[in-house]
């Protein structure tokens, strides 16, 4: 018995870490009550070096997450100027690099589409990036963009796309639309015009070295059709990469109807003409706070009651 005893002791000491787990005993208790939120959720465990934040390395983001990461300035050059109204900071709440600061050389392009619907918070924002090694990228947000301080319920994704995708967004840089005015209105024959207050807004930008180039287009079907040719390759390369960003398109993206409203727009004489009072908000714009309404007056109270009769 003793021989025995002797062995199980020598097996103890001889195992390894995974086996020594067996013999440990899960915490028992609660945490002490006056420890901060952030102890107690971990107790008892120690709490990691505040200072281990700002120096331990943390892991790489992915090359989709930045595809034009680590560039300078060429000596000399200056960075095309950016006119779709959104300010670095906005990018930054959306986890995008701005478009400011990209740096494209030559054979490169970013062609970004924010979506926003004029009867819902929830925006949406696609970004396809195309390198001179024929590499194309896609990155998407969605989120709720009203009414907090930060983009709530936002989700993202970057990833890189199929082999031959750069090819088909590259063959859209000479596209006409990029020639026609920012803001439009629908010129059509015999019709008045009319006034937007349901749909979808689309603001597409186009970047390529030296230059950059930003639509604005809502509500109009001949409108949106104008630009079809860049909203379905762009959009489409952003679906299937998170479910959560999908299930803002339920239809999927077809924007057929709307390239054949643009076709019959034309074929019967009408135009879209520049917008001379036209003032689009930039992408990535909150919906202004609601008005409260006015409080309403308390109900009157009864009406004086029949007047006493007269003794007789």
């Amino acid at each position: 018995m003793r021989s025995i005893f002797i062995a199980a002791l020598i097996a103890t000491a001889c195992a390894g870490a995974g086996h020594a787990q067996l013999f440990r005993r899960a915490p028992q208790g609660s945490p002490p009550a006056n420890l901060p939120p952030a102890e107690a959720e971990i107790w008892p465990y120690p709490p990691p070096d505040p200072k281990a934040w700002w120096t331990d390395k943390w892991p790489a983001a992915g090359e989709a997450a930045d595809p034009l990461g680590g560039r300078r300035i060429p000596r000399g050059q200056r960075l095309a100027p950016i006119d779709n109204g959104v300010e670095p900071s906005t990018y930054r709440l959306w986890g995008l690099m701005p478009l400011q600061w990209q740096v494209i050389e030559p054979g490169e392009m970013i062609l970004e589409v924010w979506v926003r619907p004029a009867t819902s918070v929830r925006q949406s924002v696609a970004r396809v990036v195309v390198r001179r090694d024929g590499r194309a990228f896609v990155q998407g947000r969605a989120g709720l963009a009203c009414c907090e301080a930060q983009i709530t319920r936002r989700i993202g994704f970057d990833a890189e796309l199929p082999p031959g995708a750069a090819e088909r967004f590259l063959a859209l840089r000479n596209h006409p639309m990029w020639a026609a005015p920012r803001l439009v209105l629908v010129k059509e024959i015999g019709a008045a015009e009319g006034v937007c207050v349901n749909g979808v807004g689309y603001d597409l930008t186009l970047l390529v070295p030296g230059r950059s180039r930003t639509l604005h287009r809502a509500c109009d079907d001949a409108a949106v059709g104008q630009v079809a040719d860049a909203l379905e390759p762009t959009l489409r390369a952003a679906l299937g990469q998170d479910p959560r960003f999908d299930v803002l398109y339920p239809g999927g993206i077809d924007y057929g109807l709307d390239r054949q409203a643009y076709r019959d727009l034309l074929a019967q004489g009408g135009s879209l003409r520049p917008d001379p009072a036209g003032r689009a908000q930039p992408p990535g714009a909150e919906p202004a706070p609601v008005e409260a309404a006015a409080p309403r007056p308390p109900a009157p109270g009864p009406g004086p009651g029949p007047a006493p009769a007269s003794p007789r």
